[in-house]
């Protein structure tokens, strides 16, 4: 055999496209090996699926708890919104019951009023129950008479007019539209939506971290192998591609499991609430929190982290190996 044909096999070897090269080959008698620039399984590699799946399942929890409360502050809203309520105070010299006919004719009267209910001096006496105890002699005690007014579907009512009406046949009539509690609930529905987004951008903050000590460590590993492919003709970008699509695998790996894993438990959640569905601690559960039910949107905003998390993984090693490699020669 001639002394320059390993020589030959060599030169035809580093002629190959480097667009169409994959992976660093070794030639020798035996059957071809292929070995990843990339190590495809590593200790660093485990460690970082293991970093983006908690990542991605912290934000999951996240993003489906910030989707409960402000389902559940609409769903407050809208039915507080739906209604107004009268109080009528015992005054002194006038009938209270006298009072309380007048204030409900004159709600029925007014322009987009659906219903009035006027609560009976029992049920009135039942409301203040959880502040005062029972079996206490409520009659020498003021408790004003309530009156709840159900609003028209899509009306307006001129809630100004009819204060100044009671104002003026029923001094001790006091009208209340709950915009305040709107108010209050509409801001802590916006308070958890910012404090979700704060929580998510701190974890992409995390996840970018990860992912850049994490491809300066392979790079440093492979350091060798990576400056012999620059100094045959690799360009950046080949090398810069075999990083990328390496963590982008690690990153939807990662992603799948945290986002696995928090879709599973927002199931197990909505399946336990189904289940004590109709019981006491069940309703005021329901009550407070909504129906532990994501909806199709919720699963899809998880899917996208998931998606999301895979794509800031891989951007953030392309850019690391561009600017490790700016220090090759």
């Amino acid at each position: 055999m001639s002394t320059t044909e390993p020589l030959d096999r060599g030169i035809g070897a580093l002629a190959e496209p480097w667009d169409d090269l994959e992976t660093t080959t070794l030639r020798g008698h035996g059957p071809r090996v292929a070995t990843a620039i990339v190590p495809k399984s590593s200790i660093a590699g485990s460690s970082l699926i293991a970093v983006v799946a908690i990542m991605t399942f912290l934000a999951g929890l996240t993003c489906g708890a910030v989707t409960m409360i402000v389902s559940a502050a609409s769903d407050w809203r809208s039915d507080v919104g739906r209604e107004v309520t009268i109080q009528v105070r015992p005054a002194t010299g006038r009938d209270i019951e006298a009072d309380v006919r007048k204030v409900a004719e004159l709600a029925r009267t007014a322009t987009g009023i659906a219903d009035v209910r006027v609560y009976s001096k029992d049920e009135s006496a039942r409301l203040v129950e959880p502040w005062l105890g029972n079996g206490l002699n409520l009659d020498e005690l003021p408790i004003p008479r309530m009156i709840v007014v159900r609003l028209r579907s899509g009306a307006t009512p001129n809630f100004s007019a009819l204060r100044q009406t009671l104002a003026a046949q029923v001094p001790s009539a006091t009208l209340d539209d709950h915009r305040r509690w709107i108010d209050r609930m509409r801001a802590m529905a916006g308070t958890a939506a910012a404090a979700g987004l704060a929580i998510l951008l701190l974890v992409l903050v995390v996840t970018v971290l990860s992912v850049t000590f994490a491809t300066r460590g392979a790079m440093a590993t492979n350091r060798p192998i990576i400056e012999v492919l620059h100094y045959v003709g690799a360009t950046d970008n080949f090398v810069s591609r075999q990083f990328q699509r390496h963590f982008l695998i690690l990153g939807f790996k990662g992603g799948a499991i945290g986002g696995g894993g928090a879709i599973l438990l927002f199931g197990l959640m909505q399946g336990m609430n189904a289940w004590v569905a109709g019981t006491p601690g069940g309703d005021e559960a329901e009550a407070l929190f909504g129906s532990f039910s994501l909806g199709a949107a919720g699963y899809l905003a998880i899917f996208a982290q998931i998606v999301l998390m895979a794509v800031v993984t891989a951007l953030a090693s392309r850019r690391t190996v561009n600017r490790t490699l700016e220090t090759v020669d």
